[in-house]
């Protein structure tokens, strides 16, 4: 997940290098039939090359440092092949707009609803460091454990695997001109991120995931929750156990 506008940066610059070019031919023709002098001629001449040269090698240098950057996302495999394509149609929870609206903030409301992205390093869970899971904030559902989650310098929160493969949706993205993976709920169908094909070991994805788009579930409240619901059924299937004893006893 990157900025599209500094992507096509240098494209920008050479288009501006080749604007010049014409000028520099129209101002060469316009100085040969107006019978400009000598000197004035050659002085638009070095001027304009000064600058066509100065904007084409910015245009090469910026290209060749997004392409050597690390923090330049390339795009993992078309998404056809890394899995099935899904429909807003099939997601088996839905919600209505005017209940998210209500349920969620702002940021949230239209990272998931309407496929926004918050500003690199600014979202809750991009340094967040606690052991546990993160959940889809729009059905709850888990999604990453904090033990895949690595830093990418991207700006966003990043993992190399899923809790379950089965609980991301991956489809096509041809925004901004290019393309991208774009991942989402397959619960819901929340829109939570891209993905990529530069991730560490052992699945060299990178999952690059809006903090807006999760919820957190810490590891111990977890395990509180699942030691308090173990006591409840150990304390009925006690009672019950109790109970039947006294009906033996009784008989």
């Amino acid at each position: 997940m990157f900025r599209p506008d500094t992507a096509i940066l240098p494209l920008r610059i050479l288009t501006v290098s080749v604007v010049l070019l014409l000028l520099l031919l129209s101002a060469l023709s316009l100085s040969l039939s107006l019978s400009l002098p000598l000197s004035v001629s050659l002085s638009l001449f070095s001027l304009t090359v000064c600058l066509m040269d100065v904007l084409f090698r910015r245009g090469v240098f910026v290209a060749v440092r997004l392409a050597v950057s690390s923090s330049v996302c390339r795009p993992a495999p078309c998404a056809a092949l890394l899995g099935a394509r899904r429909t807003k149609k099939t997601w088996p929870v839905s919600f209505s707009q005017e209940e998210l609206k209500k349920r969620l903030t702002p940021m949230q409301y239209q990272v998931t609803q309407e496929r926004g992205t918050e500003s690199a390093f600014t979202g809750e869970f991009t340094h967040h460091k606690d052991e546990g899971s993160y959940t889809c904030v729009v059905c709850g559902a888990v999604l990453f454990s904090s033990n895949t989650k690595f830093d990418s310098g991207s700006g966003w929160p990043s993992f190399y695997d899923l809790v379950k493969e089965e609980s991301v949706s991956l489809t096509d993205d041809f925004s901004y001109g290019m393309h991208r993976v774009e991942t989402t709920c397959s619960q819901c169908g929340a829109h939570l991120g891209h993905l990529f094909d530069d991730g560490p070991k052992p699945t060299g994805k990178r999952y690059c995931i809006n903090s807006a788009s999760l919820g957190f579930q810490a590891k111990d409240a977890a395990s509180t929750s699942t030691s308090a619901s173990t006591s409840s059924s150990g304390a009925e299937g006690g009672a019950a156990s109790s109970s039947v004893s006294d009906g033996k006893t009784e008989l």
